[in-house]
């Protein structure tokens, strides 16, 4: 796709950080924005954004772990528009910190059920409409540099964004044939707002196993400043589109990482190869203790990726 002019895009998350970059590039490109957001302070403050802009654009408060209410999205969205969007961003995400074996099934229920399932309620409810309108469409979830590999200190939010990459890998095979494209984005980190998502974490999904307190959510505001700005990766994003990129990977020295990475993971299928890991392994954590990164200092005197205090069979990080 290279003309953005006139196109519906519709945008989860799309109220603050990596959504909100999105609908302000894409509304720069012509597309008439869709943000969808579960939070209505963000919906109202992205609102104010446009107005001031003299741009319109169209909120709805969705919260994607509800199929009626997605549902309900899309039949809004063709009411308003005329059709389904030609352009999805699957933006909207959760993440908390904390050792995985720490983790309860309400920390992987949460995490999954936003990261995971949120995305495939977009795909599921969207992909239909956009094959029987039979317009150029291309599709944009955002997943994570984490999902690439296990993190240790992130397990949930790591194995969804895994699964994600996986799922987006099978759809983008499959809709070439529709006239529709697939990409997936793999950052290291965004600014954005996801230190606060634990407000949006539903009751019956309270009991976490992590130690979660007002200065791990400042620390994790912090960690996340270090993150690529929301317009530059949108910007990102929109080459990706045009050049029909399945792996957009916004990083410097992304080939060198990949490669890496995947040969860790030939080296963990052999004997000879655990060992070379160890050693590397050994060599990452030396250098982490005597020059940790600066996205993480002072983490530990916040709390941050800790287990909830009274998990005593838990090994303090």
């Amino acid at each position: 796709m290279k003309d953005f002019s006139g196109k519906t895009a519709f945008i989860t998350g799309g109220g603050s950080g990596a959504g909100l970059g999105q609908a302000k590039v894409f509304a720069e490109a012509g597309c008439n924005v869709v943000i969808a957001d579960i939070r209505q302070d963000h919906l109202d403050e992205a609102k104010a954004y446009f107005r001031d802009k003299k741009i319109d654009v169209h909120t709805i408060k969705l919260d994607i772990t509800d199929r009626k209410a997605y549902a309900a999205a899309a039949d809004e969205v063709e009411k308003r528009f005329g059709g389904p969007p030609q352009l999805l961003f699957n933006t909207a995400g959760v993440n908390i910190f904390g050792p995985v074996e720490a983790s309860t099934f309400e920390d992987f229920d949460w995490v999954i059920g936003v990261d995971l399932f949120g995305v495939i309620n977009g795909m599921v409810t969207f992909v239909p409409r956009m094959i029987k309108a039979g317009k150029p469409t291309h599709i944009v979830t955002v997943a994570s540099w984490g999902g690439l590999m296990g993190q240790s200190g992130c397990a949930p939010y790591s194995a969804a964004k895994a699964a994600v990459i996986n799922l987006m890998d099978s759809y983008y095979t499959n809709l070439k044939q529709y006239g529709i494209g697939v990409s997936v984005v793999c950052p290291t980190g965004i600014i954005s707002n996801i230190s606060e998502s634990t407000y949006t974490r539903p009751k019956q999904f309270e009991n976490s196993g992590y130690n979660l307190t007002d200065q791990t959510i400042d620390f994790m505001r912090y960690h996340y400043s270090f993150g690529i700005e929301p317009v530059e990766l949108a910007k990102i994003i929109k080459q990706g589109i045009e050049d029909e990129i399945l792996f957009i990977i916004p990083m410097k020295e992304s080939e060198k990482m990949l490669r890496a990475n995947f040969e860790r993971i030939i080296d963990l299928s052999t004997k000879e190869g655990k060992k070379r890991q160890d050693e590397l392994e050994k060599k990452r954590r030396e250098e982490r203790a005597n020059n940790p990164p600066v996205n993480v200092k002072g983490g530990r005197e916040a709390g941050w990726g800790s287990a909830r205090p009274d998990l005593k069979w838990v090994k303090p990080r």
